[in-house]
């Protein structure tokens, strides 16, 4: 679906990430460069330090275009997720559209349709850290490979601070999920409580029947359990994360 939002931007945004993933390793090795060019210059007491200036300028150079490429997917990801937020909304818009009104007033089909309402956006957000990930599993793989080369037991190190971290992301963005799931019919009518009590066409009914308090209290009981999960979600995930290494 995202490569049919935009195969263009699709493109270019993978291949930022591409290029912006090798950036780290080409610091590292040119940091490499200029610190053994340092130490021949010692032993040597050689004064010609022209080389060294180049190397200091390709490393200068070198972090410049980091931040450029890191902007640069910045805005793509936010131009492809406004782009895929419109292209699913309109095809949610034409698949109601052909829907029978006793599915309407199916409480279960509606709760699903209200999801896919509300990650139209959502999934946008889920789109980046995706890609970001992508990403990192790159660079990843263009650390490892100069580890390989300098000391292969160092893999055995990566791997052992990258496992952890990754289980327990994995972990808590399932409960997340779980969570935001579960609650779909509750924030349906937080939603509605929002709109009652503040629109101008129940207005009317609200100060007739003195509904103000129940609405309000109503919407305060939802609003303070929908906070209570999520804090409990967040401190879990607070503590677990000192001892996830990244």
């Amino acid at each position: 679906m995202v490569w049919q939002t935009n195969p263009w931007m699709t493109t270019a945004s993978f291949g930022l990430r591409v290029i912006r993933s090798a950036m780290p390793v080409a610091l590292l090795y040119v940091g490499k460069l200029i610190i053994d060019e340092v130490v021949l210059l010692s032993k040597t007491h050689n004064t010609d330090t022209h080389y060294l200036w180049q190397l200091v300028g390709v490393e200068f150079a070198l972090a410049i275009l980091t931040d450029g490429f890191s902007r640069a997917i910045t805005l793509m990801d936010s131009l492809l997720g406004d782009r895929f937020g419109n292209y699913t909304s309109i095809k949610i818009m034409n698949h109601a559209a052909t829907l029978d009104l006793d599915q309407f007033e199916d409480a279960v089909f509606y709760d699903k349709l209200e999801r896919a309402r509300q990650q139209t956006t959502g999934r946008t957000i889920l789109l980046s850290q995706i890609m970001s990930q992508v990403q990192d599993i790159i660079t990843m793989a263009f650390l490892a490979t100069g580890l390989m080369a300098f000391n292969p037991w160092l893999i055995v190190l990566l791997l052992v601070a990258i496992i952890p971290a990754f289980l327990g992301e994995s972990y808590f963005n399932d409960r997340n999920y779980l969570l935001t799931r579960g609650q779909t019919p509750e924030r349906r009518e937080l939603d509605y409580l929002r709109y009652l009590a503040a629109s101008d066409q129940t207005a009317k009914e609200i100060k007739i029947f003195d509904l103000s308090g129940f609405i309000t209290d109503r919407f305060k009981k939802l609003s303070d359990s929908f906070y209570h999960d999520s804090k409990r979600l967040s401190i879990q995930r607070s503590l677990w994360g000192p001892y996830l290494p990244c």
